[in-house]
């Protein structure tokens, strides 16, 4: 299958392009995300634009900056005692949440809590901690059953569940429930009363904000806000944000779709950011608390049909030096990326050989619901696809429902029977970042309905992902690491749909924009 063809030659015509705004000497940031904001409790959700949405109004303990290292964030530093066992964290003073009060130690403890039910390095902490609290009002104390080193690590990874430092009231609440009063205290305050669904989200510079001395670096370092009104533009029709980009009604796109790089690359006033230097990795995620996806010998049948290139070429069209194939369950060219059993991924591919392979499993002919998301054209792709591949060449019965993106995210949460509004299928993209080993992988996890959406059930996994937090070495973790993608071809939590190597465009004035990504501190008007 060839992919998808735009009418670019409209974007082009620049004057057709509807006004967003007229330009002022203060006027905010317009950002074009790749989808609305669904949720904005960023605890709840993978979803990358909860992710940013959240780094906006939260703050967290720790950041990362540009070499991947973990530094201090909203604490001053820590100590630690006990053989390992005992971490104390002091918060840094004048620390205050968007209502007036106080971060105090018992809200910062109170929100490890909630998070860590639900992120999958906060679970692996979870599972070693004896008691987290507030011993005075700066000093966070977390007691260990079993050293773990990783600490200030799981507090820090930006993706794709923030640890977000939030009110004790709020984070006392159930995490499988999301909130919606956003206070925070982050470096913005979120504009609730101004928020369009399906149109715009708003977010105004927090003044009270305190940031660390330090150069800023992705989610580390000084959070300072140059812009007083960040406004996000929800415009599925790409067509017309190219030309908004161009005629500088908008500021920002997150994600240009390739088809119409070449137009915004002919204005001298466009300028491109790699916010992601290890790429984005495209997948295909079952739900296994249902058929026929309950069933591992029909997952894995569907590995063996899976043309990566196919996908890739989809979304990025044939230059090969903006996608990679052959990609497995870690992020390639990494330390945990290895070769085992990837012939299940590139060996010849034979559809006769998987239309017998899904008879033997026992395939009956289940409706099979495919999300299909109109509004972020690179996942469409990927569905489209994966619509083709079932349902032409492998026959099965397909039901490909479009949608958008921020129904996607509600609707991909439901364990319920397809007849009952659930799923079977559905398409999503990780940075590379968030496949670089199993502390931070959520796709490649066995914990069942203790996990994410798809719910995979694979205790192999599981041990294996406990044997490499125990790893002496680095030789030993990619030892734990091969085994766990050989196991991964035989349970197939999801499947590795190949890298994509893309780059962010905004006004050529945007200086400081870091990566990451999308992270608005630090950003000036040149």
């Amino acid at each position: 299958m060839r992919r998808r063809t735009f009418l670019a030659s409209t974007a082009a015509a620049t004057l057709a392009a509807p006004r967003i705004g007229n330009a002022q000497a203060a006027k905010p940031l317009r950002f074009v995300p790749d989808a609305d904001l669904a949720i904005v409790d960023p605890i709840v959700t993978t979803s990358y634009q909860t992710r940013d949405h959240g780094y906006m109004v939260f703050d967290t303990l720790y950041g990362q900056d540009n070499e991947y290292r973990i530094r201090p964030q909203m604490v001053e530093g820590h100590t630690v005692e006990n053989d390992g066992k005992t971490w104390k964290l002091t918060l840094r003073q004048g620390l205050k949440f968007h209502d007036g009060e106080r971060v105090l130690a018992r809200d910062a403890a109170a929100s490890i809590t909630r998070w860590g039910k639900r992120d999958s390095f906060g679970q692996a902490l979870m599972a070693r901690v004896e008691e987290i609290s507030g011993t005075d009002d700066r000093t966070i104390t977390i007691r260990l059953k079993t050293p773990f080193p990783l600490l200030p690590d799981a507090l820090g990874h930006f993706s794709p569940s923030m640890c977000a430092i939030m009110p004790a009231r709020l984070a006392e609440t159930d995490p499988n429930k999301p909130i919606n009063e956003m206070v925070g205290s982050g470096p913005f305050k979120f504009k609730a009363d101004e928020r369009v669904p399906g149109s715009r989200v708003v977010y105004v510079k927090n003044q009270d904000y305190v940031p660390r001395n330090e150069p800023a670096e992705r989610t580390a370092g000084g959070k300072v806000v140059h812009i007083d009104r960040v406004e996000w533009a929800i415009m599925p029709d790409t067509a017309t944000v190219a030309n908004a980009l161009v005629a500088g009604e908008i500021d920002w796109w997150g994600t240009p779709v390739t088809d119409l790089l070449p137009i915004l690359k002919r204005s001298r006033n466009v300028a491109f950011t790699t916010l992601v230097p290890t790429g984005t990795i495209a997948t295909m995620r079952f739900n296994q608390l249902q058929a026929p996806f309950n069933n591992p010998a029909i997952r894995r049948a569907i590995v063996h049909a899976v043309t990566q290139s196919d996908y890739m070429i989809a979304v990025q069209g044939e230059d090969r030096s903006t996608w990679q194939d052959g990609v497995g369950y870690f992020c390639p060219d990494t330390p945990m990326a290895s070769t085992a059993g990837m012939e299940n991924l590139t060996s010849p591919r034979d559809y006769a050989a998987v239309k017998r392979e899904l008879d033997a499993a026992g395939y009956k002919g289940e409706r099979i619901v495919l999300f299909n998301p109109t509004d972020i054209p690179s996942v469409k792709a990927l569905a489209e696809i994966t619509n083709d591949l079932l349902k032409n060449k492998l026959g099965m019965n397909v039901d490909f429902q479009a949608m958008d993106w921020a129904t996607v995210v509600q609707r991909r949460i439901k364990q319920d029977p397809v007849d009952q509004g659930g799923w079977s299928i559905f398409q999503t993209s990780w940075g590379g970042v968030d496949q670089f080993n199993p502390a931070v992988h959520a796709f490649l996890r066995g914990n069942g309905k203790d996990g994410i959406m798809g719910w995979p059930n694979s205790p192999r996994i599981e041990e294996l992902r406990n044997e490499w937090f125990a790893a002496p070495d680095l030789a030993a973790q990619k030892k734990v690491c091969e085994q766990m993608q050989l196991q991964a071809f035989q349970d197939v939590p999801y499947i590795p749909l190949g890298q994509v190597r893309g780059a962010s465009a905004h006004r050529a004035e945007l200086k400081g924009v870091l990566t990451g990504l999308p992270l608005f501190w630090n950003i000036t008007r040149g």
